[in-house]
């Protein structure tokens, strides 16, 4: 390994639009590698961290700066085992007197077709049912079975095409060959259009005669993310003093597994989005709302109505930040993705099982956790503090891109590991107490430290729909 933490973060931080001045504000510590992989995912996740720790420590001094006079950003420290930790934090997350469901539904995963392999994803009910109908199948035995009868691209179409989510095992080089690969293959982790449009924050942002004792204090996030790479954004401002508020349809079920930990800091709120009543308490929200942050498909939003240009005249300032797996280019800029399809669909998984050789495991070796979610996450917490500062300080107000495949690029582009570390185990990494709905648990602490700015989760993690959708006062 060739590139030292610091570097690997400082790339990570120009990738995210950071100044490289703010580098030295920040201190890795920690090994060098901690999560076994053919890829650098300890670098990947100890720089994502630090961005989206440096970010935040940023906008801090910016709003102390017109508060109460120039200051410099405070220091931030990143250690390489707990930003690994933070990346397999759902499997370490642990109940105490109570029990999670499990995390995948039981026909998700990989399998062999005809010709090669294809992962079924189906942890959403209507996801199953589409896989369910392509292939009149309905358990881990029949579906196996039926996958046999396919070739991979096929019935990876097939499964698209009614509605579900699947992707074919490929190598880097039919990846970056095919019109998907080719139309992302530069595509970065991050993208921001910043427009001078003369807008300002909301007076409560801006004015006060103390400086906020936490960067996002008062900043209202409007979350309309899942599973976990946008959840992981917006827990993380959560964290740092953002009233952060995720909207669901009504009756919207979640992977279940998950919520203890991604919905840590937030309020949950439920809004039909086709009825009138609903709309209109939306578009209330908007209004009201410094940040954005969807996790939506491409064009999910302007569907309903609600594209930039209709979100930008509900409110001048608002920042919009989105997410998606496959990018904002080419033909599948609108197709359903996760990250362990991702990783199939781009090369990671056959990199790994060729690496593994012939004494490996049969069949594709992905990453040790849902790195590029993660990474996702906290490289869009960056792009949002760091899009609070230009309007705070330009009255600039961005439009920021984000996707799992350009996080994928970003991996690609990093030094591989030389040898493998040993695999962690259990009381390896430190946990903390916490308190849920469903009950007390020990998880993760949120990684990073900016220095005198300790983090705090205000409200306990807890089911969806359980607040009123309306800002706090």
């Amino acid at each position: 390994m060739t590139e030292a933490l610091h570097e690997v973060a400082a790339r990570i931080w120009r990738a995210a639009g950071g100044s490289p001045a703010s580098m030295e504000t920040l201190t890795t510590t920690g090994p060098r590698q901690v999560l076994p992989s053919y890829f650098d995912v300890t670098g990947l996740a100890t720089g994502s961290v630090a961005a989206a720790t440096l970010a935040a420590a940023e906008f801090l001094a910016t709003r102390t700066a017109a508060a109460a006079g120039g200051t410099r950003a405070s220091a931030v420290t990143v250690d390489s085992r707990a930003a690994s930790a933070a990346f397999a934090a759902e499997g370490l997350f642990t109940p105490v007197g109570w029990e999670r469901p499990e995390a995948w539904d039981p026909i998700a995963g990989n399998y062999q077709a005809q010709d090669g392999w294809i992962r079924l994803h189906t942890n959403y009910a209507y996801h199953r049912a589409a896989a369910e109908r392509v292939l009149a199948a309905h358990d881990k035995d029949s579906v196996a079975a039926a996958v046999r009868g396919w070739k991979a691209e096929d019935l990876e179409a097939a499964v698209v095409a009614a509605g579900g989510c699947a992707a074919v095992m490929r190598t880097r080089a039919a990846w970056l060959a095919s019109p998907p690969g080719a139309a992302t293959a530069t595509a970065p982790p991050i993208v921001h259009n910043g427009q001078a449009r003369g807008a300002t924050a909301r007076p409560s942002v801006t004015s006060g005669p103390m400086a906020p004792a936490q960067p996002y204090a008062g900043i209202r996030v409007l979350d309309l993310t899942r599973v976990i790479a946008g959840p992981v954004a917006t827990r993380f401002l959560a964290a740092y003093g953002a009233d952060v508020l995720r909207i669901d349809p009504p009756g919207f079920e979640e992977v279940a597994a998950l919520l203890p930990e991604t919905t840590a800091g937030k309020r949950t709120a439920a809004l039909d989005l086709t009825t009138t009543a609903g709309r209109a308490a939306f578009e209330d929200l908007i209004a009201a709302a410094d940040v954005l942050v969807t996790g939506l498909r491409a064009d999910a939003l302007g569907r309903l109505g609600y594209g930039d240009d209709a979100l930008a005249a509900l409110s001048p300032a608002l920042l919009i930040a989105s997410l998606d797996a496959y990018g904002w280019d080419g033909p599948w800029r609108d197709r359903r993705g996760f990250d362990s399809l991702v990783q199939m669909s781009c090369g990671i998984a056959a990199f790994g099982a060729a690496a593994d050789g012939p004494d490996g495991p049969d069949g594709p070796v992905p990453l040790p956790v849902q790195a590029l979610d993660h990474a996702s996450g906290y490289l869009l917490a960056a792009a949002v503090g760091r899009a609070l500062t230009r309007r705070l300080a330009d009255s600039v107000v961005t439009r920021i891109h984000a996707s799992l495949i350009g996080t994928a690029g970003l991996l690609w582009s990093l030094p591989r590991p030389e040898s493998m570390p040993p695999r962690p185990r259990p009381g390896d990494f430190p946990l903390v107490d916490a308190m849920t709905a469903w009950g007390p648990a020990r998880r993760v602490p949120l990684p990073g430290q900016i220095a005198g700015v300790p983090p705090q989760w205000r409200v306990e993690a807890g089911p969806l729909a359980r607040h009123v959708p309306a800002w706090l006062s």
